[in-house]
């Protein structure tokens, strides 16, 4: 074997061994270590930043709307935020992600507090602290279709039906606990419950009552109906990462200052329902042109990077698998038999919230596109190799007898022939990679998907929108489509 062949194969195996580490190592950090006590509140004072986690679709408490083409989070809770933000001399950041994502971001320090209609639970309370009541709901709700409203009035009528409820939400719960002959379907996002919904999916979905009505003064196809729900939470809190005494007492100052004004009722309130108003009359999808352009950008940049990514890591472990030492020839097996059986969307948390704990400064954008790269790797490896052995070993003995090197064999014979015989192959996996970087919006990444969810939140539609991301989609992937075929042609032609 010679001298630069070996080098290649060593390099390829620090790269992939280092790859193996950076998925270990978070792992037994995610699961042991939290955040340190009393850093939060430091970071904060330093930083000049307050980075709000919350779940943005839950009207009139947290949701979106569009000022000048551009995306407003809204709402009593984002009032709230502000105020904490002001008292600590902070400058408002909000992120937005799925519920049920909201409490791993805290506790592995992507956010420094939850503000998201979050009620302190006696399970929620063994992860994280919470601050003092900010607000009581009145009760709950069952959102229905208006054609339903005589069929639906309480538990019993619901009877062998699916309701719907958020992830890891107190609703969720109480279907569970006290609709036992009714099913529940759990979603992350409400906009998805109430698509489902309006579907016939579920019968009805279970909100707190000023969710609820909100849904159903901006979309006449809806109803609200109180529900007889026993509803044992005790209000909305904020979420605190566990040993961040200092900052809860300084959200709790916040919090009797809110409540002594009674700003909530004659504030935070009629601001959210301007919002709804505004957001009822001029919600016309061509308003919301900018969020799809924005959505398409950030797909064709993740898509693009994360070919790369796939190519570079694909073609390693393609010559790793084809090796004739072992090692790197089972380290190259062992890593595209795991990556091919796990999920994409957990490779993508897990990149974000265990590999991100370890290097605090790895943005949602970046952990999407190594995720989605190293995920594509293992399938390009796959489809490299089998081009690679598709080549007649005729053809490499035939260079080798004409005096040239196995590196320039490789160069010159055998990767052109496997390249024309594999492009079918890659051509997929590219348009496979454009469509799966909707994965990506789970941890907040403003993709098409995710602004698609912006826009069915702020105008209360969401068959629409989700309509209108189907075409751009099919757009795109058939424009990408025709521009394979073109070089696929052009290969066979110059063969």
């Amino acid at each position: 074997m010679k001298k630069s062949k070996i080098i290649a194969l060593l390099m390829s195996l620090i790269m992939l061994l280092s790859t193996f580490i950076s998925f270990a190592q978070p792992v037994s950090a995610a699961s042991n270590k939290k955040v340190e006590e009393g850093t939060v509140l430091k970071r904060i004072k330093k930083t000049k930043q307050l980075v709000v986690g919350t779940s943005a679709d839950y009207p009139p408490l947290e949701f979106t709307a569009s000022e000048n083409g551009k995306t407003k989070y809204v709402g009593v809770d984002i009032e709230l935020a502000k105020d904490i933000a002001k008292d600590l001399n902070a400058k408002l950041v909000i992120k937005n992600m799925s519920f049920d994502s909201l409490l791993v971001a805290l506790e592995t320090g992507k956010i420094d507090m939850v503000i998201s209609a979050m009620s302190p639970t006696p399970e929620r309370k063994k992860s994280v602290d919470f601050s003092k009541i900010y607000y009581r709901p009145s009760g709950e709700y069952f959102l229905i279709n208006k054609r339903d409203r005589s069929k639906y009035t309480n538990i019993k009528s619901f009877k062998g039906q699916t309701l719907g409820a958020q992830t890891g939400s107190i609703q969720y719960n109480l279907v569970q606990k006290q609709m036992k002959q009714s099913k529940v379907k759990g979603l992350g996002k409400i906009n998805n419950l109430v698509l489902a919904l309006q579907s016939g999916k579920v019968a009805g979905v279970v909100v707190e009552e000023l969710i609820a009505k909100a849904y159903a003064q901006n979309n006449s196809s809806l109803y609200a109906v109180k529900s007889d729900l026993k509803e044992p939470q005790a209000g909305n809190a904020i979420a605190i990462a566990k040993g961040q005494s200092d900052l809860v007492a300084q959200v709790n100052k916040t919090i009797d200052h809110v409540k002594k004004d009674n700003l909530i009722d004659k504030d935070y309130l009629p601001a959210a329902a301007k919002y709804m108003k505004t957001a009822n009359k001029n919600n016309t999808m061509a308003k919301y042109a900018p969020y799809f352009v924005k959505g398409i950008w950030y797909t064709i940049v993740i898509t693009i990077f994360s070919v790369l990514i796939g190519i570079v890591l694909g073609m390693i472990l393609a010559l790793m698998r084809l090796s004739d030492v072992k090692i790197f020839r089972w380290l190259a097996i062992a890593y595209i038999e795991f990556i091919r059986g796990t999920p994409q969307m957990v490779q993508i948390l897990f990149v974000y919230f265990g590999v991100g704990y370890i290097i605090p400064g790895l943005s949602a954008v970046m952990a999407g596109i190594i995720a989605i790269g190293l995920n594509s790797g293992a399938y390009v490896a796959e489809d490299i190799r089998s081009g690679i052995n598709s080549v007649a070993k005729g053809q490499t003995e035939a260079a080798r007898s004409l005096g040239l090197s196995q590196k320039k064999t490789y160069r010159y014979v055998v990767i052109p022939q496997a390249i024309k015989n594999i492009w079918p192959a890659l051509g997929n996996e590219f348009i496979t990679l454009l469509k799966d970087s909707s994965l990506v919006s789970v941890i907040g990444v403003s993709e098409l998907m995710y602004q698609t969810q912006l826009i069915q939140t702020s105008t209360y539609r969401g068959v629409l929108p989700l309509f209108i991301a189907m075409i751009i989609y099919f757009i795109m992937t058939f424009t990408l489509t025709r521009i394979l075929n073109i070089f696929e042609k052009r290969m066979k032609h110059n063969g």
